[in-house]
């Protein structure tokens, strides 16, 4: 900006001394685009050079016509139009000549009333974006749902990783639930989560936005397209939100960033002063607008996003790039993910909850219930004892007495099972059956007994210490059962072979 006698001396050489705005500019020191611009603000037409000519000129008739038919249309659909008539100049020569030459009508600009509305009448709400975040394992796009109430300006606010109806329903209800009451009217701007199309004045809402509008009773409204005065309040609030609080907010975690906010919400954004008049504040003005809103209902909405979910194998729910155990008992199956921002509940019907976590929003990472593999890891062990005592029982049927016994006298079955089962690996089925009789016989049913037999009878052979062979963790190797052969057979063969 120039000062008032800089603008006198440019007008004054240029309609006196007759110098060009070229000319002016070089004396003062000063842009050329300023003095044209001073010239024309003191109602002068700017002089031009006479004689000299442009290759647009024979185009200005066909130019100026287009612009007066078409207000809107670009400089560059123009130029395109020109080029293809004919003209061989550049883009910036010719939006230059056109500025120069003020062709295009000049818009009359559209003046706004400054709205005001009533106590309780209306609350405008948006979403902000505040780019991505990291969190374990990747990103997240972090964003806050904002409700403003329009007349007493109090602010609402709930980030958010994601911005996903379920999300959009939970910022209204908590909305409501910190308000303690219900706006009469919502404006929105032309949102996917509450407007799914829209053509003239002819609007197609998102069911779940109207479901939520009738369990509160509010009216849902968008405001008009290109109308940013109808929803100044709530944008404000971002800009608000943005500079007041996000600028300097430090936090570790989005639980921990919502306690905060909800501080700020409290502590500084309701003690600022009321635009409308600032001797008050904006909590003296939401004392007067809260009994002119709605009650809230008994109940509260159930907001919480519903997905369903394949169970494979392993006793885990895949949800939002996280895995979530839930019992063993329900693998391969198909179950349903009942989600909100805190919580993930995984449900066996419509109303059976069989697992809850709380909701993790890093990413690749399980979240176990410690209660569900400990099921899983009693129940290997139970199958392991029962494959290893079918084992045993095959190949050495005395085996079973001998654990009758030891079950009449309250002892544990496990680890007789696997004592008995290294046995007969080291041993083999004939002479371990041979041990299980002499201990019955002698009264002690023990493997501790049938051990110190095994050993002796060894001795007595003068054989060779057992070799310990380690199997591997597959029941179908472990579950074989050798049957030995009599070596008394391979003799009478070789004898008739004599």
């Amino acid at each position: 900006m120039i000062g008032p006698d800089v603008v006198a001396e440019v007008v004054r050489l240029h309609v006196v001394e007759k110098w060009r705005p070229g000319t002016i500019a070089r004396h003062l020191g000063i842009h050329r685009d300023t003095v044209k611009g001073a010239i024309r603000r003191a109602g002068i037409k700017v002089n031009r050079s006479k004689g000299r000519s442009s290759k647009l000129d024979r185009f200005e008739g066909f130019i100026r016509d287009t612009f007066e038919r078409y207000p809107k249309v670009p400089a560059s659909v123009v130029w395109r139009m020109i080029t293809s008539r004919g003209y061989s100049g550049s883009e910036s020569h010719f939006r230059r000549w056109v500025r120069q030459r003020e062709l295009r009508p000049r818009r009359q600009a559209e003046a706004f009333l400054e709205l005001r509305t009533l106590a309780g009448e209306q609350a405008q709400v948006d979403w902000a974006s505040f780019g991505k975040v990291s969190v374990a394992g990747g990103e997240r796009r972090l964003s806050a749902f904002l409700m403003v109430l329009s007349y007493s300006r109090r602010i609402f606010v709930r980030f958010f990783f994601d911005q996903r109806m379920a999300s959009f329903l939970e910022g209204h209800a908590l909305a409501f639930e910190y308000f303690g009451r219900v706006p009469r009217t919502i404006l929105y701007d032309n949102l996917k989560s509450a407007v799914l199309e829209r053509i003239g004045d002819a609007i197609r809402f998102h069911p779940k936005l109207l479901e939520i509008a009738a369990w509160y009773r509010f009216m849902p409204r968008p405001v008009a397209v290109a109308r940013g005065n109808e929803k100044g309040r709530v944008e404000r609030a971002i800009a608000y939100l943005r500079a007041s609080f996000f600028t300097s907010a430090s936090w570790t975690s989005l639980t921990d960033l919502n306690r905060e906010v909800l501080v700020w919400c409290v502590d500084v954004a309701d003690q600022r002063p009321w635009p409308q008049h600032r001797s008050r504040g904006v909590m003296d003005a939401f004392a007067e607008e809260q009994d002119r809103l709605i009650d809230l209902p008994a109940d509260a909405f159930a907001f919480a996003e519903h997905t369903p979910v394949s169970i494979g194998k392993t006793p885990y729910a895949t949800f939002d790039c996280n895995r979530y155990s839930v019992p063993h008992s329900h693998v391969q199956r198909q179950l349903l993910i009942e989600a909100t921002s805190q919580k993930v509940r995984v449900l066996d019907g419509p109303d059976t909850a069989i697992a809850e976590h709380a909701r993790c929003w890093d990413k690749g990472q399980v979240i176990e219930e410690p209660e569900h593999i400990k099921g899983l890891e009693r129940e290997k062990k139970e199958a392991r004892l029962h494959r290893n005592q079918l084992r045993l029982l095959r190949a050495v049927p005395q085996a079973e007495k001998l654990l009758c016994d030891l079950a009449s006298r309250q002892h544990a079955l496990a680890v007789p099972v696997d004592e008995l089962s290294r046995l007969l690996d080291a041993f083999g089925a004939h002479e371990l059956r041979i041990a299980v009789e002499e201990a019955l016989e002698a009264g002690s049913p023990h493997p501790g007994t049938v051990r110190l037999i095994l050993d002796r009878r060894r001795r007595a052979s003068h054989g060779q210490p057992p070799i310990p062979v380690t199997l591997p963790d597959d029941n179908r190797v472990r579950g074989l059962v050798v049957k030995t052969h009599n070596l008394a057979e391979y003799d009478s063969i070789s004898k008739r072979k004599d």
